[in-house]
């Protein structure tokens, strides 16, 4: 493949040191002994949690591999499970995003208790422009900051015993 042809970001690999602290390396060799020898792939899931909570936020390809090599399993099979559940990032989650899931208590593909909100990451809402920008509904929220959040949070809440939110649906905007 020519340098000038497009290689996706799982191809594309830093060769960046990656390990876990000390204590996080024990605490992951003790998940992968609850599992019998030859199946240790079935640790993956919450060894990917640990390293995207400890490693950065994302996982990008060094950290898969370096959790491969942890697993004895090939990075492929690392790569589809990170990149099959939405809970794992592969690219850096924004800083809005990250507040919005401790704002809310949730994780993105996840919705809160009370049924109010759900929270989803999108490649794009078409409005670069006017980044920062979250859709609610049918409606864009532009020009975001954190004050900006908190309000928008704040009015949904209170409008939330209403039986339907003010905003049009898409069939009736498109009407």
């Amino acid at each position: 493949m020519s340098e000038k042809q497009f290689k996706h970001k799982l191809y594309v690999k830093k060769n960046i040191e990656v390990s876990f602290t000390a204590s996080t390396l024990e605490k992951v060799q003790t998940i992968i002994s609850h599992y019998p020898e030859a199946q240790q792939k079935s640790a993956l899931i919450p060894i990917l949690h640990i390293a995207q909570e400890e490693l950065g936020g994302s996982l990008n390809v060094d950290i898969m591999d370096y959790v491969a090599e942890l697993l004895n399993i090939t990075p492929i099979e690392v790569y589809e499970v990170a990149t099959f559940y939405t809970q794992f990032y592969i690219d850096p989650v924004g800083k809005y995003v990250s507040y919005l899931e401790e704002k809310l208590n949730i994780k993105v593909g996840e919705t809160t208790e009370d049924h109010l909100f759900s929270l989803k990451a999108v490649e794009c809402l078409g409005a670069c422009g006017s980044a920062p920008v979250m859709q609610v509904n049918t409606e864009y929220h532009e020009f975001l900051d954190i004050q900006k959040i908190d309000e928008i949070i704040a009015k949904l809440r209170s409008e939330s015993e209403l039986k339907k939110p003010e905003e049009l649906t898409w069939k009736e905007r498109l009407s």
